[in-house]
């Protein structure tokens, strides 16, 4: 079995699980969940017991926790691609009088994402207070389906604003909550998710102009080099032209780390493009991750409504309608770049 037969199991493999995945993520029974349980139950009958209690502490030191580790390797696999672009795609480039205009567009990309991937992590995602939950109520109305108006928070001791939900990792409650990113190690909320979604899309920005750029060089180093009318000796004796699979192993052979970094590169777009895709829908219908989440029944089954606190919120949005905050494109993205502040009152 040659390397590219490997490569190609591999990628395989990789894109089932994201299938799996995203298809099954967030239902409570699913395949992949049940899978996972069954691993763990058989792993752990072969695992020492202090081994499974050091396990069971990275991960809820890495998942539970807030902890720096993800936007270090978030930096340390940043730059060794930017490493290999700029000491060898670089190079390559510049010998085939590529302009530096179109060069510098990863540079100019990279500028741009780490000062919205320093926003996201500085910047507070609006956190609910005591002193600010009662300014905080008005801005909007519970539907009364997924937010209930007098339900309150046994952490933090108050009375949760619509929309807003408490974060176990940062132990804190956020208005306007969609999830808390290890990435950028913070939660997304009302005042940060519209640097999250520039950071976002200046990430798979950078990721295109990288991969279109290292793509070009590979093309151009085909053909200077004649392999499309080459041809070769195959273990029969035989004279066969070079197709594709004979290209992409000689690509393999002659640029190792620039292929497995274009590959890199390839996969962390996709991935990241279809998550942005998902938040820059969700900001177009005005609705979170977590109110996404909880519409597919996954709500809180301790939230339940307390009929003596309906005086607290405005009129209950129509339930029949799916995304109950919505106040049309404009008005959406008016929301999501300048969001309201305490006290100020949003309609339906």
């Amino acid at each position: 079995m040659d390397f590219l037969t490997l490569f190609g199991i591999y990628v395989v493999v990789v894109l089932t699980c994201m299938f799996l995945v995203c298809k099954y993520s967030g239902q409570q029974h699913s395949p992949f969940n049940t899978l996972i349980s069954y691993v763990t139950k058989v792993v752990s009958l072969f695992t020492p017991r202090w081994l499974q209690r050091f396990s069971h502490w990275i991960f809820h030191r890495l998942f539970h926790q807030r902890s720096s580790l993800f936007i270090y390797l978030h930096i340390l696999l940043e730059g060794a691609v930017f490493a290999e672009f700029s000491l060898e795609v670089f190079g390559f480039c510049r010998e085939m009088d590529s302009s530096l205009t179109s060069l510098s567009v990863p540079y100019v990309l990279l500028a741009i994402k780490t000062f919205f991937f320093y926003l996201c992590i500085k910047t507070d995602p609006g956190t609910v207070t005591k002193k600010k939950a009662s300014s905080l109520i008005p801005i909007y109305p519970y539907d009364r389906r997924l937010f209930h108006p007098g339900v309150s928070c046994e952490t933090c001791q108050l009375i949760k604003p619509a929309r807003s939900k408490h974060c176990r990792v940062c132990n804190r409650c956020v208005q306007r909550f969609d999830h808390h990113c290890v990435w950028v190690n913070n939660c997304v909320g009302a005042r940060n998710t519209r640097y999250f979604l520039l950071y976002l899309l200046s990430v798979c920005g950078m990721a295109l102009a990288i991969g279109l750029l290292t793509a070009d060089m590979l093309l151009h180093a085909v053909l200077r080099s004649g392999l499309l009318r080459a041809s070769y000796v195959n273990e029969r004796g035989q004279q066969q032209p070079a197709g594709p699979l004979f290209i992409v192993q000689h690509l393999f052979l002659t640029f190792p780390r620039i292929i497995f970094m274009l590959g890199f590169v390839v996969f962390v777009f996709f991935l990241l493009a279809g998550y942005t895709m998902f938040h820059c829908f969700l900001a177009l219908v005005n609705q979170t991750s977590n109110e996404w989440f909880k519409s597919r029944g996954l709500a809180c089954r301790r939230c339940r409504p307390a009929p003596q606190a309906d005086g607290l919120c405005g009129p209950a949005p129509d339930r029949s309608e799916r995304h109950c905050y919505s106040r049309g494109l404009l008005g959406n993205l008016r929301e999501i770049f300048f969001p309201p502040n305490a006290g100020q009152k949003k309609g339906n």
